[in-house]
């Protein structure tokens, strides 16, 4: 027979081990709440006017390569083209940014393609690699830009991925009887 004492036991265990699953499942959800927060911040800067003037001055140069840009352009660091060489900064610095911030785990792979997109990252990367490896070859600093590397790395690695989850979520918003098929509803007239 079970005594009081036993089973008083047994209950504060199975108290301690509730209040311990209890916190770590609190603990991932706090986790998870201040990823969302820093990609929601980092998508405001993405969508700020000063980010999409500066996305456009970068986009709209024209180089060849990394000598090539110095020679129209001037050194990336230099006092000369002072509205390019900021937006160049700019556009880098914020990529490097969410790379690096990726590599340490503080923002995740499938927010940074859900909120972000892999065009627009893609589109850049492909234009900032010359200008990367310039720079790492000039400052003799191997790991210059390595960031933006990793991020574009791990969004060309897992791209398959993640597009097969956007599909699904795609096509239940169509088929879903439940969902309106405007999603505004009657108000647009």
């Amino acid at each position: 027979m079970v005594d009081i004492q036993t089973v008083s036991i047994m209950l504060a265990s199975a108290s301690v081990i509730a209040g311990v699953v209890y916190y770590a499942l609190q603990i991932r959800h706090q986790t998870r709440i201040r990823k969302t927060d820093l990609i929601i911040r980092l998508y405001s800067k993405l969508d700020s006017p000063e980010f999409s003037d500066a996305l456009r001055t970068f986009m709209n140069l024209q180089f060849r390569d990394y000598d090539d840009y110095v020679k129209k352009y001037g050194e990336p660091y230099s006092k000369t083209n002072v509205e390019i060489r900021q937006s160049v900064l700019e556009i880098g610095n914020f990529f490097e940014l969410v790379g690096t911030l990726l590599y340490r785990g503080y923002i995740d792979l499938n927010l940074i393609h859900d909120v972000f997109g892999i065009s627009i990252i893609k589109r850049v990367y492909e234009k900032s690699q010359p200008l990367i490896a310039g720079t790492r070859r000039e400052t003799n600093d191997p790991v210059q830009g390595s960031g933006f590397v990793y991020l574009y790395n791990e969004l060309m690695r897992k791209e398959p991925q993640l597009r097969k989850t956007w599909a699904k979520a795609s096509l239940l918003s169509i088929t879903d009887p439940k969902l309106p098929n405007d999603p505004l509803g009657d108000r647009n007239g």
